[in-house]
């Protein structure tokens, strides 16, 4: 029987097995066998692949599920690594790669692997990140995003609601490795009044003190507007944009992933960022408190919400309209109708393979309103009321720290 293998790579996000339900059961509706990989790419090509044989009873348990029935790896193999045992051995026609922009990039170099050993195997990607950085069209989320900034923006009200009623500032850090739209839309949703993330360094290298000084800018700003409370919420995507001196000044140690990138879940972004302000604020003589929250891995298993298992639908829908259209090595995006259409991977990839990030539009007008008119940082216009709190307050202007 034709086969379809579907894996999952990376990290988890909300509706992971509403893709995984959806496709099980159109393909084998349409008389198709069905199986999941556990562990990504290290399973693929494992000696010993486990499998997970799909049918309709055990795709319906698991539409509306957090997490991922199959069970998730970061593993990026080698190209001496790569085989064609599985694909032959269980008679596969199409291999469904769930994940976000480094599972892409694996998928595409796969891809390219088979198509030069003759062996005639679609493959179709299913953009899935809570970070929202796949480069679909602008406005398009990936799949996930929603439910993570629905669960984010849950624990960022209560947080804020805390500040207010203890008359407390926090400083959270949010998930987010190349791009700042999530920890954007908390912060946008729950009216934060300082959002900082790696694009709005458009202009100037990031630093751990400019870092503490946005915030110190902010604390200030209410404290002139009569608030003594207060929220930021950071992307952990600054660390990406920052030199290795700068990462070793905010006094945290990191390891490194299979792909190269500091393994920030072994670190509390929100405790090295507010350690950095703590510092800051006690060089300058100020006795405000701030506490660390980090919104991490609980919200990237959390249950969709309706938006996402609706996309999750459509996206797995769209899986089936794409094979049967003959597309392949491609991801699978649905436009503002409805409408199926493929994103080729070699269009979105740069010369190495590898799939570029899609980053936050600072000049987009939302976000150009957020910052300008809900967001609180000294300007010009503060400087005298700002100066019974600060010998240069010139220094923690909003426009010149990001020399905009």
């Amino acid at each position: 029987m034709e086969t379809i293998a579907i894996l999952a790579g990376g990290g988890p996000a909300p509706g992971i097995n509403t893709v995984i339900s959806t496709v099980a059961k159109v393909f084998m509706k349409q008389g198709y066998r069905v199986i999941g990989i556990h562990d990504g790419f290290k399973g693929l090509f494992s000696n010993n692949p486990q499998l997970v044989e799909l049918n309709f009873a055990r795709a319906d348990r698991m539409f509306t599920r957090g997490g991922s029935v199959l069970q998730m790896s970061r593993y990026k193999p080698a190209l001496n690594e790569f085989n064609t045992d599985i694909f032959i051995h269980e008679n596969i026609k199409l291999l469904v790669t769930i994940g976000g922009d480094d599972t892409a990039s694996t998928a595409n170099r796969i891809a390219y692997y088979l198509k030069e050993q003759n062996i005639d195997i679609r493959n179709i990607h299913v953009p899935k990140t809570i970070d929202n950085d796949l480069p679909l069209p602008e406005g398009i989320p990936t799949f996930g995003f929603n439910s993570a900034k629905d669960e984010g923006a849950r624990i960022a009200k209560t947080i804020y609601e805390d500040a207010r009623t203890s008359q407390n500032w926090f400083v959270l850090a949010a998930m987010g490795r190349s791009a700042g739209h999530l920890a954007f839309e908390i912060g946008a949703a729950c009216h934060y009044p300082m959002i900082i993330v790696p694009e709005m360094f458009n202009n100037t290298s990031i630093t751990a003190d400019g870092i503490a000084r946005l915030v110190i800018s902010s604390i200030i700003k209410r404290k002139i507007l009569g608030l003594d409370y207060g929220a930021a919420i950071i992307s952990e995507g600054v660390f990406h944009f920052m030199t290795d001196q700068e990462i070793k000044n905010t006094g945290a140690n990191f390891t490194y992933d299979a792909h190269g990138h500091p393994e920030l879940f072994n670190v509390s972004k929100a405790h090295v960022f507010n350690m950095h302000i703590q510092r800051t604020l006690r060089k300058l003589n100020l006795d405000i408190g701030t506490r660390p929250v980090e919104l991490g891995f609980e919200i990237r298993c959390t249950q969709p919400i309706g938006y996402d298992l609706t996309l999750c639908s459509q996206l797995g829908l769209g899986v089936w309209k794409l094979f049967s259209a003959g597309h392949s090595r491609c991801l699978v995006s649905i436009d503002y109708t409805g409408a199926t259409y493929p994103i080729y991977l070699e269009d979105v990839a740069d010369e190495h393979g590898k799939i570029k990030p899609r980053l936050l539009n600072i000049n987009n007008e939302l976000v150009q309103n957020v910052i300008n008119y809900n967001m609180h940082y000294i300007t010009p216009a503060d400087y005298t009321q700002a100066a019974q709190y600060l010998s240069n307050p010139e220094d923690f202007d909003f426009t010149k720290i990001l020399k905009w």
